[in-house]
């Protein structure tokens, strides 16, 4: 890995970790991702209902930065009440291997946590 500076979205970035993490890091970020593989197209209402204490607020702002990375695509409809649909694009699905390894290195952790609780 090269020192480089990298500069995405008028952002510098000195390593390749830290323009991943300002990307796909945080609480809410993975779970979007993470809800939006797992169930297609989903809609803000569907999206919040699935995510638990999430603010209106927070998911917004979230899927606006992932939006502006390109993981995730908006489709808005032009109908009353208006309609907004999010999925994940090409980038947010590349994402993917990451976020498996990361659940299954979160259940290792729980059920080995678990055993340990036990002895």
């Amino acid at each position: 890995m090269s020192d480089k500076i990298m500069k995405i979205n008028n952002k510098e970035y000195s390593c390749a970790i830290e323009l991943t993490l300002d990307i796909i890091g945080g609480k809410w970020k993975p779970i979007i991702l993470w809800r939006l593989a797992n169930n297609g197209v989903l809609r803000f209402s569907e999206l919040k209902r699935s995510m638990g204490v999430i603010t209106q607020k927070m998911l917004t702002q979230q899927l606006r930065e992932l939006e502006a990375y390109e993981m995730v695509h908006r489709k808005v409809y032009a109908e009353v009440p208006p309609k907004v649909e999010y999925s994940l694009t090409k980038q947010g699905k590349s994402v993917m291997p990451i976020l498996d390894i990361m659940c299954k290195w979160g259940t290792d952790y729980y059920e080995e946590s678990i055993d340990d609780k036990k002895e």
